[in-house]
């Protein structure tokens, strides 16, 4: 029987995944900095000046201009007749493989900024330890074929995916 090899995967999430990632990133920061800021002001005992708002602004418009562009370069997917290989991370770098015998489950999940950009995430449960593979930024329709693809995979594979 022919073993799987832990290899970078072929595709490559849709290019409006960086974009997606980087609407995500700016709107979790600002909010963060908002909270903070005013969560400091209701203290006396923290002198907040504007400079150290501005200084949280800056970092986080630097870490949505540079974490989406560098995570699109890494994550990449990739489904065989045996397996699903995925590669995702931005900072460290994780590469995993769900043979189809041990898929339980094929989830399809939009969240709201997704949606905005007509993106999907397919999560692969799996009868692991390690947790479900998730495929972030690929087109709905894609993300929407990917799903029917995988439970006909899994379905035809024998054992019971545990």
């Amino acid at each position: 029987m022919h073993q799987p090899t832990l290899r970078e995967p072929r595709e490559r999430v849709s290019t409006k995944a960086r974009l997606m990632w980087q609407v995500s990133n700016l709107v979790e920061g600002v909010v963060t900095v908002a909270v903070l800021a005013v969560a400091a002001g209701m203290w006396d005992a923290v002198d907040l000046t504007w400079w150290m708002v501005a200084l949280g602004l800056l970092a986080v418009v630097a870490y949505a201009a540079v974490v989406p562009q560098w995570r699109y370069l890494v994550h990449r997917w990739e489904v065989t007749d045996t397996a699903v290989y995925t590669q995702t991370g931005w900072w460290a770098r994780e590469r995993r493989i769900a043979p189809m015998s041990r898929i339980q489950t094929v989830d399809y999940a939009e969240t709201p900024v997704a949606r905005l950009f007509g993106l999907a995430t397919v999560t692969v449960t799996t009868a692991s330890a390690a947790g479900a593979l998730q495929i972030a930024g690929l087109a709905r329709h894609r993300a929407q074929q990917l799903v029917d693809e995988l439970t006909l995979k899994a379905d035809a594979v024998e054992g019971d995916a545990t």
